[in-house]
């Protein structure tokens, strides 16, 4: 293992406040402060003791090569499909970032639209497809820096090639319309440092006019706690109104695409999920309005109300995607490790169903057709890399589109699926992914993640992450924790809220009959994962710091009593609480990773990873971690903070800084669990 020097000193200077008569004490409070001189100069001192550490690991070399070579590879996402067109972003193999491409019919060569590197603004500017025009002319196109959430985004004239003078400066897009005649479009944009950071409303802007004379066609009013998004077909506009408060509640109206006409209210006050579809002058919506498990509904104009009409009932497994392709509507569902495609016309008939994909495969809708029955998806599982599909649903055609040319060889390894008991003895699945030598027995390392929040199901993934340490014999676990929604809705409600240490008591249990079972120790165990994933991570080795030697920990929320005050964070109060209700005060601060770091304890090894970008899970949360953990462990082993200016929440960094990051990240997982390289 490197040596490790000392860590850098951080000042505590204690915050004490009292919430719901309980006193609250907060002693790196002053590093939530970014612009700050003295965060700024703790910041340098951290990367530089970081560096020092990671710099001198043994085998950094290989590891990078390895690495470069997962990742130098064709990619393609984000697509687009209009008329014959299909516009997507694609990277060479070792370019820096992404280009917009198009491709003129399914055989087509395919052109490059957009290229970042034109614009001379450095490697960290990264292009994505936004929307395409009914008639494939015009495409809006996002442009980021670093791996910022917001954006600017352009009209660029794809029959001329060139990029108008029309666009909306850098903030959050909420929605975006082309207008019918091609000579302006509608949208709802909340912008970065306008004079009214909270006002929420719709305009209509002309082609070739100065934003401050577009016109408000749509008021949601003025509030933190408020969103409106915009959607559309070729016939109406929809203004869906989000209330983020202890419950959320959603209005939507529609008006016509064209013209002066009121938007007319489709859905008032509804407190429960409603997630419209504009479809061709009809409206159709996934809710789960007496069907916890998800249902697709049609509304129907009657008289001065609507009425609604069932078009894709509840089933036992909850809906994951949806999307219409012309005159059909596909629905994807995830049960434990299977994944289902079943097709319904408009009217709601089971026209057919895709053969089921076990095993973790994920099926991931990308792109659908308005014009034909033609549907662009993504299936990968641990052991194969991506891979691009084009569909005609009705004809059951599959034919690939794109597939990433990762040198793998997958068939040298297998996955298991297994079952072990929670703390309060419910049955929880997990998967075991290891070469096929490994995983049939002996005690190994092993890493595990798993995420436990939104809903969200783990499915099978390809992660360089993952087959990387594989490749060296470490088994890769991944439990179906709750908070998800493998096991449908209740799966999800059970670890939701107040709720939330029931995701953290079924990870725990999986790392213990691991170690129990003797497929590894907790001197071979790591631990990690990203945003909510980090929480996780956070919570575990806090709660359970002898079971794990190390973690590696990205963009996370750590402080949960003070989370919602900053950002964004505010709209996550359904899923989490916040500390200014008194029992979910009790139940974040039991969980909170930041308050329940002890000192004189023997803490895992931790890489902390953020950066100044991230408009989600601010920076402050790895920042105060660190400080804590570093001046509360006993153990000796390295809390070190990976902090970039140009991170964020975005995955769009340059392809040269993804390989230096994931180097970094392998090298102290395998200098922690004593992994040859």
């Amino acid at each position: 293992m490197s040596n490790l020097m000392t860590p850098p000193f951080s000042i505590a200077e204690p915050v004490n406040e009292v919430l719901h008569g309980c006193s609250v004490s907060d002693p790196y409070q002053w590093l939530e402060d970014a612009n700050s001189p003295r965060t700024k100069q703790w910041l340098a001192e951290q990367v530089r003791y970081s560096r020092a550490y990671l710099d001198g690991l043994t085998g950094r070399e290989r590891i990078r090569e390895r690495i470069r070579e997962f990742l130098s590879v064709e990619t393609c996402d984000s697509f687009l499909l209009a008329q014959n067109r299909y516009v997507f972003r694609k990277r060479q193999a070792f370019e820096e970032q992404p280009s917009i491409y198009m491709r003129e019919g399914a055989k087509g060569p395919d052109e490059c639209l957009i290229d970042p590197v034109a614009r001379g603004t450095g490697k960290y500017t990264a292009v994505r497809p936004v929307q395409l025009s009914p008639d494939a002319s015009l495409l809006l196109y996002e442009v980021k820096q670093g791996g910022e959430r917001t954006g600017v985004f352009e009209l660029f004239d794809i029959d001329r090639r060139t990029v108008l003078a029309d666009a909306l400066p850098r903030g959050w897009l909420r929605g975006f319309a082309f207008a019918t005649d091609g000579r302006g479009f509608y949208y709802a944009h909340e912008p970065i440092g306008g004079p009214k950071p909270f006002y929420r409303a719709a305009c209509h802007h002309v082609l070739g006019t100065a934003l401050e004379e577009d016109r408000q066609i749509f008021v949601a009013g003025e509030s933190r706690d408020l969103r409106l998004c915009l959607l559309s077909d070729q016939v109406r506009l929809g203004f869906l109104v989000l209330r983020f408060h202890e419950k959320t509640s959603t209005d939507f109206y529609t008006t016509r695409l064209e013209g002066d006409a009121a938007a007319v209210p489709v859905v008032r006050g509804a407190e429960y999920k409603f997630t419209p579809r504009l479809v061709r002058g009809r409206i159709f919506a996934v809710t789960d309005y007496d069907a916890p498990n998800l249902r697709v509904v049609e509304l129907c104009e009657a008289g001065s109300a609507f009425a609604w009409r069932e078009v894709v009932p509840e089933q036992d497994s909850r809906i994951h995607q949806w999307v219409v392709a012309s005159d059909v509507i596909l629905v994807s569902y995830v049960w434990r490790s299977e994944t289902r495609v079943s097709v319904f016309s408009l009217a709601g008939e089971k026209l057919d169903q895709w053969p089921a994909r076990t095993g973790g495969h994920t099926v991931r809708f990308l792109a659908a057709s308005r014009e034909r029955n033609e549907v662009l998806w993504e299936t990968e599982s641990f052991t194969r890399p991506p891979a691009i599909l084009s569909s005609v649903p009705r004809g059951r055609r599959f034919e690939l589109w794109h597939s990433q040319d990762i040198r793998f060889p997958s068939d040298r390894y297998a996955q298991a699926e297994l079952t072990y008991r929670s703390k309060d003895s419910t049955e929880i699945p997990m998967f075991l992914v290891g070469r096929r030598d490994v995983l049939k027995a002996g005690c190994h390392p092993l890493i595990m993640t798993s995420y436990g929040g939104y809903g969200v199901p783990m499915r099978g993934q390809f992660s360089v992450f993952v087959a990387f340490l594989m490749e060296r014999g470490c088994l890769f676990a991944l439990p179906q924790i709750r908070g998800g929604s493998e096991q449908g809705a209740a799966w999800h409600s059970a670890a939701k809220r107040q709720h939330r240490q029931t995701a953290y008591d079924d990870f725990l249990a999986a790392a213990e009959w691991l170690v129990a079972n003797k497929r590894t120790t907790p001197e071979q165990l790591a631990i990690f994962g990203g945003s909510n994933s980090g929480l996780l991570v956070g919570a575990a080795l806090t709660q359970r710091p002898d079971l794990f030697r190390a973690a590696v920990c990205l963009v996370p929320l750590l402080d949960m009593l003070r989370y919602h005050r900053f950002d964004h964070a505010n709209v996550w109060r359904e899923e989490f609480g916040t500390a200014e209700d008194a029992d979910d005060f009790r139940a974040l601060r039991a969980y909170s990773p930041y308050h329940q770091v002890r000192d004189a304890v023997r803490y895992p090894a931790v890489l902390f990873v953020s950066g100044e970008l991230d408009q989600s899970c601010n920076p402050l949360h790895a920042r105060k971690m660190t400080a804590r953990l570093q001046a509360a462990s006993s153990s000796g082993l390295p809390i070190l903070l990976d902090y970039t200016k140009f991170r964020g929440h975005s995955p769009v960094l340059p392809l040269s800084s993804r390989i230096e990051a994931l180097t970094d990240r392998m090298a102290f997982l395998c200098d922690q669990l004593g992994v040859r390289v």
